[in-house]
């Protein structure tokens, strides 16, 4: 008998399937290992590629995500890894497998929306595939970007006093996952013991913000744009799909080093607090392993204090420290504890 992926999960997949492919072409100067590869065909730009699967009932639930939000995420997350590397997006396919209960009305919704999307990033659509599917809805984005030579941000360039920094807050988009979830278990509930169709309203009132990072999360070119227009230049940079705690693991992996973060400055949103609350779920760690806030963590040398401390929506959270030190979350008493990724993990056992 083989064994499990979940042991190892997506990234030791990853790792495993791709550690010895060996590079044979001049115009690839980065290939598996970051939000993109990185191509050069040019001297003066590098291509930027990144795909993206998106699987019903794995990341999505069509139960309480509505086809036009879908549509609209969908070509998010993937402009977001575009400005992960400091790039720009410029093109997009679009590939989809359809099941039979979906009409053409419903994929021409889906559809509009995320050209809607594509249209607001200047991101031109230009291919794609469609096929059917006997399980579920199952969407596959590759989107194409560009970053002047030289320019792209790596994940592995962090050093020992850089500073950590995110932009906007953390864990509204888990809390708004939490929420849909709870609604969704409520309706069902309901449901079975009615045994007959409701007229179910679900209760948002006041929540409206998680459930707009749950379902219509926007990718930070106003990061990316803000730091050029300063001189800001990051030496890593990665955006937070998986969780915070996952992702500056990654950056301290790859780029050889530990790290010091601090509760205090992690910054949450109030309805991100009195959801957690509600629900008796601690808010650092919703925060630290949500996921999905698609929000960017880089790290930029402590000689741009200055500049980033005048920039909106970016706090500084930590510090790059030596390897040896390992990564810790130092709390908001003083304790401090191993940062662990524990973010989602989609091919996790359930």
């Amino acid at each position: 008998m083989g064994t499990e992926i979940s042991t190892i999960g997506e990234f030791g997949l990853i790792k495993r399937l791709t550690e010895n492919i060996e590079l044979k072409n001049k115009t690839t100067h980065y290939g598996v290992g970051d939000d993109c590869a990185v191509l050069q065909y040019d001297d003066d730009k590098e291509v930027l590629v990144t795909t993206d699967l998106l699987m019903e009932g794995v990341h999505f639930d069509l139960t309480y995500m509505p086809l036009k939000h879908l549509g609209y995420k969908s070509a998010m997350v993937n402009m977001s890894d575009i400005y992960a590397m400091g790039g720009t997006p410029r093109q997009m396919t679009v590939s989809i497998a359809i099941g039979k209960r979906f009409s053409i009305e419903d994929i021409e919704e889906f559809y509009e929306v995320l050209r809607l999307a594509c249209d607001a990033h200047e991101v031109d659509i230009v291919g794609g595939d469609t096929t059917s599917s006997r399980t579920g809805l199952a969407i596959s984005i590759t989107c194409i970007g560009e970053v002047e030579t030289g320019k792209a941000i790596y994940r592995n360039g962090a050093h020992d006093t850089d500073l950590i920094c995110v932009s906007g807050d953390l864990g509204a988009a888990y809390m708004g996952l939490q929420l849909l979830e709870r609604e969704k278990r409520v309706y069902y509930e309901q449901l079975k013991e009615s045994n007959k169709h409701l007229d179910f309203q679900p209760d948002f009132a006041g929540r409206e913000y998680l459930l707009e990072r749950q379902m219509k999360p926007e990718a930070r070119r106003d990061i990316v744009k803000g730091l050029r227009e300063r001189d800001i230049h990051p030496t890593s940079m990665m955006d937070i799909s998986d969780g915070l705690s996952s992702e500056l693991l990654h950056i301290c992996t790859q780029s050889g080093c530990g790290c010091r973060i601090y509760e205090e400055r992690i910054p949450l949103d109030y309805q991100t607090a009195v959801m957690a609350e509600e629900l008796n779920m601690n808010v650092t760690t919703c925060a630290l392993n949500g996921g999905e806030d698609y929000e960017l963590l880089f790290t930029v040398p402590i000689s741009e204090h200055e500049k980033i401390e005048e920039m909106e929506g970016v706090k500084i959270i930590g510090h790059i420290t030596k390897p040896e030190l390992g990564c810790a979350l130092i709390t908001r008493d003083g304790n401090e504890f191993e940062l662990k990724a524990q973010g989602w993990n989609p091919l996790s056992e359930k």
